[in-house]
């Protein structure tokens, strides 16, 4: 689940390499305390980020795009790779890697992160939580969790994310790591709204 710096897509959010843009809003950093299954993200963590989008494409597309994990690349610049390691339907318990570019910052050297996600929940059209780590040479989240829900509303489904990270590098600079997760996330739903809106 990492970041534009989408060091947030590497956790996806382990997903996104780009530019940042600006700062984040403070009241963004705070958690949003959705759940799935009854299940959510680490309401320990120092780094976390909600954000959410209204977007105008069926619930069914717009989910179908989110667990079809293996065709992110296509919708996703910053996703380099991403190949599942089980087989069937997407579940809980179901397994992917992918890989997304890390620009340098002041302390770490541009890489490409590889994060492994594993689904913990699932409920069709309704949300999705996955964790994992994301490791990139000189670069280390040891724990993403991510979590997406999706709500019909008037004018379309609200897409909802909330994202938490952990980990001694990632929490040296709290302020900073906040900073990217926020800028992968944004860049994550954009992404999402463009492919939904487009096909």
């Amino acid at each position: 689940m990492f970041s534009n710096i989408r060091i947030a897509s590497f956790l996806i959010p382990l997903a996104v390499a780009g530019v940042l843009a600006g700062n984040v809003p403070a009241a963004q950093a705070t958690t949003h305390g959705s759940r799935c299954r009854g299940e959510g993200v680490d309401a320990s963590a120092r780094i976390r980020y909600h954000a959410d989008i209204v977007i105008k494409a069926p619930l069914s597309r717009i989910f179908r795009l989110q667990t079809r994990v293996e065709g992110w690349p296509d919708w996703q610049k910053p996703v380099l790779s991403s190949k599942r390691l089980d087989h069937g339907p997407l579940r809980a318990g179901s397994s992917w890697r992918w890989t997304t570019p890390a620009p340098a910052t002041a302390t770490t050297p541009a890489t490409t992160m590889h994060i492994t996600s594993t689904l913990r929940r699932l409920k069709s059209e309704d949300c999705l939580l996955w964790s994992g780590p994301a490791v990139g040479e000189g670069v280390r989240i040891d724990q993403g969790v991510h979590l997406w829900t999706f709500t019909r509303v008037k004018g379309g489904v609200r897409v909802h994310t909330e994202e938490t990270w952990t980990g001694a590098q990632v929490e040296a600079d709290v302020a900073t790591s906040t900073k990217l997760l926020g800028a992968g996330l944004e860049a994550w739903l954009r992404d999402l709204k463009t492919a939904a809106e487009s096909r």
